[in-house]
């Protein structure tokens, strides 16, 4: 849950970088930005490490990088409430498709029922800002298999510092395009500088803890929090509208995320007896 709100808290707050340097290298400054944060806090010792963590941290980079581009994009174009209820598709279809059974089936198909109502014509959600929520869905879902492995590495610290250094540098030609923006305007590095550290520092490092703990499943649906959260931030510092049909497909995406949830709990005891 701190993950949650901290990671959605800093999506609104990074919009007026959209406007200075656009969203492709607010998201690569942010992972530079946070990847010298994580290195300072970690100081992992690489030489230490083993297959396992060099590539834990690569695949982890690597689809945290695509899942933050994708999300940045879809942000500048559609409200945040609703870029979050369609990137959550990604990890909700992990979960329920993988058990494969009617009962999930169903799960599935009330989510879309909900992202239906979100994308309704006239909801201000254009088609290539669906287009990139989705794809930060994919995203997602290959992060929280990702964040598992990073987790279960041996300091997942020093394993998470080295997989935003990947991400950091996957985005780094972003970056450099609008360096001089960046570096002209204190108040924009600052700006950018607190959207890495209560993304990557405080966000990421939460959910590091609660992958160590839980199975990617549960947890993928566990944040289905964040749609919820994203429309309350949205509302209160984005100034975002949100209409009867919002909450219906918000709704229809929780109760969905909670019924895996339920199934998944239900399986665990049944193991653990």
């Amino acid at each position: 849950m701190i993950g949650a709100a901290s990671i959605q808290w800093s999506a609104a707050l990074v919009h007026p970088a959209f406007i200075a340097i656009g969203p492709s290298a607010s998201s690569a400054w942010r992972f530079l930005l946070g990847a010298l944060m994580l290195l300072g806090i970690a100081r992992p010792r690489v030489a230490r490490f083993t297959t396992n963590q060099w590539l834990s941290a690569f695949v982890f980079g690597t689809a945290v990088a695509f899942m933050n581009l994708c999300f940045y994009q879809a942000i500048a174009r559609i409200p945040l409430g609703t870029a979050v209820v369609i990137e959550f598709l990604g990890p909700l279809l992990v979960a329920a498709l993988g058990k494969r059974t009617w009962r999930h089936f169903v799960f599935v198909v009330l989510a879309g029922l909900g992202v239906l109502a979100l994308t309704r014509p006239g909801g201000g959600v254009t088609f290539v800002g669906a287009l990139f929520a989705l794809g930060a869905g994919a995203g997602w879902a290959l992060y929280l298999f990702a964040m598992q492995r990073v987790g279960g590495a041996s300091r997942g610290t020093d394993t998470l510092a080295i997989g935003v250094g990947v991400a950091a540098l996957w985005s780094l030609p972003f970056a450099l395009g609008r360096s001089h923006e960046v570096f002209t305007h204190p108040y924009l590095l600052g700006r950018i500088a607190l959207v890495a550290f209560l993304a990557l520092v405080i966000g990421f490092g939460a959910e590091i803890r609660a992958l160590r703990r839980l199975t990617p499943s549960v947890v993928g649906v566990l944040v289905a929090s964040d749609p919820a959260i994203a429309f309350v931030i949205g509302w209160m510092l984005l100034n975002e509208r949100i209409s009867p049909w919002d909450v219906v497909g918000l709704v229809c995406v929780i109760l969905a995320s909670i019924g895996v949830t339920r199934d998944e709990s239900r399986r665990t005891l049944e193991v653990a007896r």
